[in-house]
Formats: structure tokens, sequence, C-alpha cells
């Protein structure tokens, strides 16, 4: 398994605050690079679309990370959405705690309530004791 770093972030958005650990581990000769939230793989794939990290670069002082998604057409609520695509790009400056994330988001559900385009937003992040089970 690759180099693993561990944060404690925050995010922030009116009155709603949302804590979270996240687990950043750089790809190694046999396995990709990863990223966990609070625990859960940010690589997922189901019927309901897929996310995939695609990569983890350190360079220093800062931590970049790229994860693209794509969900199918769906129905909800009567409602009917068209496929949509989800390119996110973080930098994380550990030193400061700043974490930066531009998303960029096409179609779907999140283009009809958040709108197409880029989307910037900002959180917190600061070095975290590694867990005391490693994965």
């Amino acid at each position: 398994m690759g180099q693993s770093a561990f944060f404690d972030c925050k995010r922030s958005e009116r009155d709603f605050v949302e804590e979270y650990s996240m687990q950043l581990t750089l790809a190694s000769k046999t396995q990709k690079a990863k990223v966990y939230l609070d625990d859960r793989d940010l690589d997922q794939s189901d019927a309901f679309g897929t996310q995939v990290v695609k990569s983890v670069t350190l360079a220093k002082p800062n931590i970049f990370i790229v994860i693209e998604a794509s969900f199918p057409a769906e129905n909800l609520m009567g409602v009917q959405y068209p496929a949509g695509t989800v390119l996110t790009h973080i930098t994380l400056d550990p030193a400061t705690g700043k974490l930066k994330k531009v998303e960029k988001i096409q179609g779907g559900i999140l283009g009809a309530s958040l709108g197409n385009g880029t989307h910037v937003s900002e959180e917190t992040c600061f070095p975290a004791k590694a867990p005391s089970k490693p994965r």
C-alpha cells in the first residue's frame, strides 16, 4: 500500500457545519491512489453512477486530488434528469489547512439543482494522527 496521510476536516455552508476525517493514500506500484472520507472509499460504482479517484499527487507544499464522477439519466419524483458528470480538482495545503475544491458540473440532477459550470468552495483540513488500525 502507498504512503497515507490523515486529516481532520470541516466544511461550513450557511448554518450547516460538517466535520469528517479524510485519508489520502498515494499510488504505489501495486495499488492506485485512494481517498477515504469517514472510512468510505470514494471509488464507487453502482446503478446510481460511478466515481473514481484519478490521482493523488504530492507536490510540496500542496496535495492535489482529481476525482471524476458520472451519473446516468434518472427520473426522480416525476422529474426526468439527463445523465451528468462532475470533475473535481482539490488542492490541499496541509500547513495552512486550506482545502480548495473546484467542481465542473455538467448535466444530471446536480446541473439542474446547482447549475452547470464551475463551482468553487473552500474547507479546512488539518493533519491528524493515524488511527490505531491502519488500512
